[in-house]
């Protein structure tokens, strides 16, 4: 072992002072989550070498499809169906480093994270063998789980084994962020607001189409950038078919 400090033994300390100084103060200590995810988040900010393609995906077929099903289902169980497709496609975005950074352990198991936003800070909840189930059956799997989350918090287990994240902010907004990937998995899908966008059509028409911001965050020493391209380029062509997410 080497006695050379690593280089966050060699970050400047923390700023401190007395904010009271410049104006009245009220001071709050995070919660119990709140604190453990960012002790997380720090490590693998810092010892994680992350890039972030952004790309928009076209999610025309996928929002007509929805509309015909008999059962309301997300947009989020046909991301997580997508997902796993690209996978399958590409296996070593499902694949994780061994501790010494040298082996890569490829995995045959399909379970995904996703990110949850409780009360009292940031949750992940992994779904398990997603492969094996329909959109529907992961939509009410997700449901369950984010309210479990938000009432009384998961355990470890059940925040355990995931092989991807997805992190999405549909709901609320936004055109695209950098989502910190959740160790030891190798990459994180982003999901931010869709909007209808004017494009060209084949005869130079003004056609509109439904498109949906995707940011993916991935290990620099596991994936290359070409390789992030083809990924999100993968999910772009089997959301064009969402009949074929339905199994």
């Amino acid at each position: 072992m080497s006695d050379r400090p690593s280089f966050i033994d060699q970050l400047p300390p923390w700023p401190e002072g007395d904010f009271s100084a410049f104006g009245e103060i009220t001071e709050t200590r995070l919660s119990r989550i709140q604190a453990l995810t960012g002790s997380f988040m720090s490590r693998n900010w810092l010892t994680i070498p992350h890039v972030t393609h952004h790309d928009d995906v076209d999610t025309t077929a996928l929002e007509d499809f929805r509309k015909g099903l008999d059962t309301r289902v997300s947009p989020l169980a046909f991301i997580i169906k997508a997902v796993i497709s690209g996978l399958k496609a590409f296996p070593h975005f499902n694949a994780s480093l061994d501790a010494s950074g040298r082996n890569l352990i490829l995995k045959q198991y399909f379970h995904i994270g996703v990110a949850i936003d409780t009360p009292n800070g940031l949750l992940v909840g992994v779904v398990r063998d997603c492969d094996r189930k329909s959109p529907v059956e992961l939509a009410a799997e997700i449901a369950d789980l984010s309210a479990r989350a938000r009432e009384k918090g998961l355990s470890m287990a059940e925040m355990s084994g995931g092989c991807m994240t997805v992190s999405s902010l549909g709901g609320i907004g936004g055109t695209g962020f950098t989502p910190i990937i959740n160790a030891p998995e190798v990459a994180i899908l982003g999901v931010t607001r869709s909007e209808w966008k004017p494009a060209r059509g084949e005869n130079g028409e003004l056609i509109w189409r439904h498109k949906t911001p995707f940011s993916l965050s991935y290990d620099h020493r596991v994936i290359n950038g070409a390789d992030a391209a083809r990924f999100v380029r993968h999910l772009d062509e089997v959301m064009a078919a969402p009949a074929g997410l339905i199994d």
